[in-house]
């Protein structure tokens, strides 16, 4: 990286820290701290759900998704514009009527304090684990693209967030993630320009897009009913319904940044924002991975990309087999280039059959070239147990780091890192507010004024980004972390978003009831995941529906032995 690059990612990311400190200083109490005095526009309750769902590992890992497997990624969020829908209808409104800080404070006074005490610990765990992956995640393949050191990566990214974040509260990662995602856009697109000029001046937009088409990358609709593949049409509009209905209506990271709005309609808009622009802009980053699949149809590509772990295989005693493999796949990138200059040609001449007969041609040589990565990943895996071989979240890092001129390199290491940090803010700002409100407030026996939970709120917020660091610095004694984001979400989130359902649409389930079936709901769920008896994906339908049946049982069970529930 040239000096250029370091200014520019040390001045985005002090910018950011600086300006979240600055603009929201002095919170007066918990009102401001935690609901940012509910004076939120509904464009900066947009861009902060957004945001907040828009980890690093979305832009480091997605544009990969679509390099190696195509844009069917997308079909994850055709649930999400429903869910939006849904929480816009019954959940703002309930929320917003009973006045309520956090989304579980809601479920006292329909339950109970043990079934809000449960539901806010179930949140705990998985929202507290996922902390520590969102530092973790990207840290990791920066440390090995750039050579940097892992726990200082660790350490850096934490710090920086709990400054602007334990000093603003909610109004702090609000504001400083409108500056994020103006930030995060605008080094994708340059990203996806550049790309654009760089391929031969022969290839146009147009005639890129058939390119990636002729190699399957632009398969974006899946309509198989089988629950094993993850990405399907049905999957998105089911389990990712689901998801995105627990996520958004339940989860307090994002529940917390539509508290925050001035009215119900803006929180409402707020959320249609992002129902509006979600899969727009998701469609857009796998767009950009699939023209990083066209620039490397046309410039060479490494056998892994993953720097540690073709490093591990060439220390090992594999290491000719691996030049073995990497001679084949030069002369495989040789044929791939001409294959592609003569797909490119009969587009020019439109002919039907020299079209197609280069398309099987090109589709032969994707399969070697695949069956070449596999038999790379097979000896990495023999070289070394704990190197990452899956290397789609390291495509994209290489392609910037390798290609892209001077200065842009450190506008999008700064995208990365904004974006990592605006997930992190939003998690510890959640957990931050749970603990201390759902949990400390709420079982303290002495009275005690507005200021000492503001500052109760504060030193929880502060405790759970030194946990969320530990978690991201003893992160790599643990196998394929960067993939268990959204399965750990799935394991809590359908249980948690039944818990919800319950509490607006089934009046006659009382707390006890619920309780019971949450606990056992979340170990059915927890053996599941566990047996691999679905896609994760689909486990948070089955935990929502779990829940409300045995829910339903649980109370016909004690209505007919006459015990009255006992609410707390």
């Amino acid at each position: 990286m040239a000096l250029l690059d370091w200014i520019i990612l040390g001045s985005t990311l002090l910018f950011i820290v600086g300006y979240g400190v600055w603009k929201t200083r002095g919170s007066k109490n918990v009102d401001d701290y935690v609901l940012s005095g509910n004076d939120a526009k509904w464009w900066t309750i947009g861009l902060s759900v957004m945001a907040t769902q828009a980890s690093a590992i979305t832009f480091l890992s997605t544009p990969g998704q679509a390099f190696h497997d195509g844009m069917g990624f997308v079909q994850f969020y055709f649930g999400l514009p429903l869910a939006m829908i849904v929480i816009c209808l019954v959940f703002i409104p309930i929320y917003k009527k009973l006045k309520v800080f956090t989304a579980y404070e809601m479920l006292e006074g329909r339950f109970d304090l043990k079934t809000r005490t449960l539901t806010a610990f179930l949140f705990l765990v998985q929202r507290g684990l996922a902390a520590g992956i969102t530092i973790f995640a990207p840290s990791i393949i920066l440390s090995a693209v750039l050579g940097w050191d892992l726990r200082t990566l660790n350490i850096i990214i934490g710090i920086l967030v709990i400054i602007y974040t334990v000093s603003g509260g909610t109004k702090a990662v609000s504001v400083t993630q409108k500056q994020q995602m103006f930030i995060i856009m605008m080094g994708m697109f340059f990203a996806f320009f550049f790309i654009l000029g760089s391929f031969p001046t022969d290839v146009s937009f147009g005639k890129a897009l058939k390119i990636a088409g002729a190699n399957n990358k632009l398969d974006i609709l899946d309509f198989t009913l089988d629950t094993n593949n993850r990405y399907t049409f049905w999957s998105g509009i089911t389990g990712g319904f689901f998801l995105a209905l627990a996520y958004f209506g339940t989860d307090q990271s994002q529940v917390q940044r539509y508290l925050s709005g001035k009215s119900v309609r803006e929180s409402q808009l707020g959320l249609i924002f992002n129902g509006i622009l979600k899969i727009p802009m998701q469609f857009f980053i796998l767009l950009v991975g699939a023209m990083v699949f066209v620039f490397y149809q046309y410039n060479p590509s490494p056998l892994n990309f993953n720097p540690a772990a073709t490093e591990a295989v060439m220390q090992s005693e594999y290491l000719d087999d691996y030049k073995a493999l990497e001679e084949d796949h030069l002369e495989l990138e040789m044929e791939k280039r001409i294959a592609q200059n003569a797909f490119s040609a009969a587009l020019e001449l439109k002919e039907y059959n020299a079209i197609q007969q280069a398309k099987q041609n090109i589709i032969k040589i994707n399969e070697k070239e695949r069956a070449s990565r596999d038999t790379a990943k097979e000896l990495i895996s023999k070289a070394s147990t704990t190197v990452e071989t899956n290397d789609k979240d390291y495509v994209f890092i290489h392609f910037i780091l390798n290609n892209l001129p001077t200065g842009l390199i450190g506008l999008l290491l700064a995208v990365i890192l904004s974006a990592a940090m605006s997930s992190t803010a939003s998690e510890l700002n959640a957990l931050g507010t749970i603990t201390a409100l759902d949990l400390y407030k709420r079982n303290n026996k002495k009275p005690k004024d507005d200021k000492h939970y503001l500052f109760a709120t504060k030193g929880f917020t502060l405790l759970w980004g030194i946990i969320a660091i530990a978690i991201a610095c003893v992160a790599s004694l643990f196998d394929n972390l960067i993939q268990l984001v959204n399965i750990i979400g799935s394991i809590f989130y359908g249980n948690v978003l039944g818990i919800f359902l319950l509490a607006f649409f089934f009046k006659f389930v009382k707390g006890n009831a619920v309780f019971v079936a949450a606990i056992v709901t979340q170990i059915i769920v927890i053996i599941g995941w566990y047996m691999d008896w679905m896609s994760y994906l689909w486990l948070n339908a089955f935990g929502c529906v779990l829940v409300i049946i045995l829910a339903f049982i649980t109370q016909a069970f004690d209505n007919f032995l006459g015990n009255s529930p006992i609410e707390t």
